[in-house]
């Protein structure tokens, strides 16, 4: 089976990195996928930071972009950002760029899982795809971007315990496998995420960032 793998690391890199969230579940999971490389992960929270910056984009490159360029104001640490988003092809890819809001509007994300299976019941396409786009920002040099895609469907139920957010209905299909039946290192192998944070870590070495 083949599987995504994130990249060897030939150097160690050095740094402390604001991620623009205080989302305790993806700020954990950030310091898992920079785990290796001495990158101090560190959430708004921890540097004292309180803004919320409006997400008004079109597409995940904006508003990740909008996030990292309004933290990157109020810090000299390196920001990211990322937006990311579930598409299912059968609802014309919604929740898509709404999929945060989507669960909020439905006070959470198991009351916005069993809305989703509600809505596709019956139907036959079920895939779907998790998208990550994540915003480089130093302040004074341009913004970069990095985007990971996972490709599965969609769960009649429910499945497994592991995740947060819509991971309980999103089947994998390079990890044959639904996203809260994985481990957090499993995970770490297939996300969206994890693709979006290799290519970040790429241009790292890629740039000799120590």
């Amino acid at each position: 089976m083949h599987s995504f793998q994130l990249i060897n690391y030939d150097i160690v890199i050095n740094m402390k990195i604001v991620i623009a969230s205080n989302n305790i579940h993806k700020i954990s999971e950030y310091r898992d996928l920079f785990s290796g490389t001495d990158i101090e992960v560190m959430s708004m929270d921890e540097v004292g930071i309180s803004v919320n910056p409006d997400e008004t984009g079109a597409t995940y490159e904006e508003n990740a972009t909008v996030k990292a360029e309004a933290i990157a104001r109020l810090t000299n640490h390196i920001v990211i950002a990322d937006d990311s988003g579930l598409e299912i092809k059968a609802l014309n890819d919604l929740p898509g760029l709404n999929s945060a809001r989507f669960a909020a509007e439905r006070g959470g994300s198991k009351s916005a899982n069993q809305a989703i299976l509600k809505m596709m019941h019956n139907v036959s396409d079920r895939s779907a795809r998790f998208v990550c786009v994540i915003a480089l920002s130093n302040f004074d040099e341009k913004t970069i971007v990095f985007r990971g895609e996972c490709h599965g469907t969609i769960t009649n139920q429910e499945i497994g315990e592991q995740g947060f957010g819509y991971d309980p209905i999103f089947f994998s299909i390079e990890a044959h496998q639904p996203f809260a039946q994985l481990s957090k290192k499993e995970k770490n192998l297939y996300s969206h995420r994890s693709k979006a944070v290799s290519k970040l870590i790429q241009h790292f070495l890629n740039n000799k960032v120590r």
